[in-house]
């Protein structure tokens, strides 16, 4: 049955944009805007930016008209997805995968609605010396 195929998925999809919101909420209220908190010292860090563009800030300084393309590209993927995930055209763990996808990017959309921009805050990295 169709719906007992997609709970568990539809689950993931919640709970990704909730997880996503939440724990973009906590930051917004505990860190300032371009403040870096090290979590593990040359790996993980908290800074709190904004981002109006895609990854890696592309098309950052476009000069609006991104946050509509964005969201409506965001939009586009995740029907994809979702019908992909009904249609079973993934294994059972690319569904998963999609679903946290899908969920990922309802949150991002989420942001520029709310926001104008996306809430980021999770850096990992490697650092390495030069001696």
């Amino acid at each position: 049955m169709l719906s007992k195929k997609l709970f568990l998925y539809g689950a993931i999809i919640i709970a990704g944009l909730i997880a996503d919101q939440l724990t973009k909420y906590l930051v917004l209220c505990h860190i300032q805007y371009l403040e870096r908190i090290t979590v593990i010292p040359g790996f993980f860090d908290l800074p709190l930016t904004y981002n109006p563009g895609a990854a890696f800030s592309f098309l950052a300084d476009a000069g609006g008209w991104q946050k509509f393309f964005f969201m409506g590209l965001a939009l586009v993927i995740c029907v994809y997805l979702l019908r992909a995930i009904i249609r079973d055209e993934f294994a059972k763990l690319g569904k998963v995968a999609a679903a946290m996808i899908i969920g990922g990017a309802a949150g991002n959309v989420t942001d520029r609605l709310v926001h104008g921009h996306v809430v980021d805050f999770l850096l990992f990295y490697y650092h390495q010396s030069c001696t």
